[in-house]
Order: structure tokens, then C-alpha cells, then sequence
């Protein structure tokens, strides 16, 4: 079983559909918990480590042989916080990341959350690091994205998150950091890879979970 910490209800059929069309037997358990997206806004991602701690302990009680994170927010507390839980702890943006890096040095992340962008910039570093291969990254919000996530416009949203994406130059790929930002990828014409997260997160937790 995989367990799934998410930070909005959106994203457990999303998974769901995932698991259904490549990993099909897989079972996922989802906890959804909008505050600790919240808190990490207001007071930093750090401020979530307890809470964030306990999901996963809770987790593993429960029999999760795995656990993955989607929000990019507080993907990074998530691995941090893995220390003692006794099974793997992944952040679903992870295999983005380096897909980002092997696409070549500039990478423009995009994000509709001003908190996910730095901790997605630095996932990105981390990456390249591993890698040994250079990497330039820039940021930037989509202004007035979130508030139609929020709103319940999830078409609009997508919309312009897609527009983003197309205006973007000089860059050798385009990072979409929230996981709800995925399904622009369908909708944008941008001439560089657009990389999203939820498919290759939820194929690294499949394996995490199956090696246990």
C-alpha cells in the first residue's frame, strides 16, 4: 500500500485515474490536509514538521509501505521529517526535477503559489548537483492562477497557467510545480518540454512501495 499526503482533495481522483491506467493493483491510501499548505504560507514549510510527522507515522500504522508526498510546498519537510517513520518517504516533484536537469541548463519553474516556488528551485539545484551538470533556474508566478484554483475554476486556472507557459523564452524546459498544474501540458503550445509531476511521483512511489 502507498500512502499519499495531499494538500488538497483535487488531486486524490487524479492519482487515483494514475494508478488505475500503470499501476493497476497498487492500493493507495490518501490523507488529505489543506491546513498544513496553510501554515506553510504563513509561517514557512518548516512550521508544518510535527504535524507533517505525525501523518506519516500515522501512515505506516496503517500499513503504508511507502509514502509520497504531493504538495511541492512541503515535499522537502516530508523527506526531512522521514528519519525514524521506517519506510520510504518521497516528494512527488522529484523525478521532474531531474528530468529538468537532463533537459538541458535553463529551466523556468512555473508555479500559481509564490511558496512553492524556492523550494522547487532548490529541488531543481539539488538535481543538477547530483548530476554534475550545470543548471540556470528562473521563476515565475501565475499571476491570478490561484485564486481560480481556489474559486473552484479549475478551467480557467489551467488556462492560464498554459498561457504562462507560452510565453516563456530561453529556456530548455518548463517545470509546472504543483501538481495541479499537470493537466496544462495538454493545453499549451510552448516549443520546450513541459514537465509535470504527478505521473513519474506516483511511478517512483509504485517502486518505493513495492520494494517496501
Amino acid at each position: 500500500m502507498l500512502a499519499l499526503l495531499h494538500t488538497s482533495s483535487v488531486h486524490v481522483p487524479v492519482f487515483d485515474a494514475l494508478r488505475d491506467e500503470a499501476h493497476p493493483g497498487l492500493e493507495l491510501r490518501h490523507h488529505v490536509d489543506a491546513e498544513l499548505l496553510e501554515r506553510a504560507r504563513q509561517a514557512g514549510p518548516e512550521a508544518v514538521t510535527d504535524a507533517v510527522r505525525g501523518v506519516l507515522r500515522q501512515a505506516v500504522a496503517d500499513g503504508a509501505r511507502a509514502v509520497l508526498c504531493t504538495c511541492s510546498t512541503i515535499g522537502g519537510v516530508a523527506e526531512a521529517a522521514a528519519d525514524g517513520v521506517g519506510v520510504p518517504v518521497l516528494r512527488v516533484d522529484r523525478p521532474m526535477a531531474a528530468a529538468a536537469v537532463a533537459a538541458g541548463p535553463r529551466v523556468v519553474v512555473l508555479a500559481a503559489l509564490e511558496s512553492t516556488l524556492a523550494p522547487t528551485a532548490a529541488l531543481i539545484g539539488e538535481e543538477a548537483r547530483r548530476a554534475g551538470r550545470p543548471v540556470q533556474v528562473r521563476t515565475r508566478l501565475v499571476d491570478g492562477a490561484w485564486p481560480l484554483f481556489e474559486a473552484g475554476d479549475v478551467e480557467g486556472y489551467l488556462r492560464l497557467v498554459a498561457e504562462a507557459a507560452e510565453a516563456v523564452g530561453d529556456a530548455d524546459a518548463i517545470v509546472l510545480a504543483q501538481a495541479s498544474m499537470a493537466p496544462a501540458r495538454e493545453l499549451t503550445k510552448a516549443p520546450v518540454p513541459v514537465l509535470a509531476s504527478p505521473a513519474a511521483g506516483l511511478a517512483a512511489g509504485a517502486e518505493a512501495a513495492r520494494l517496501g
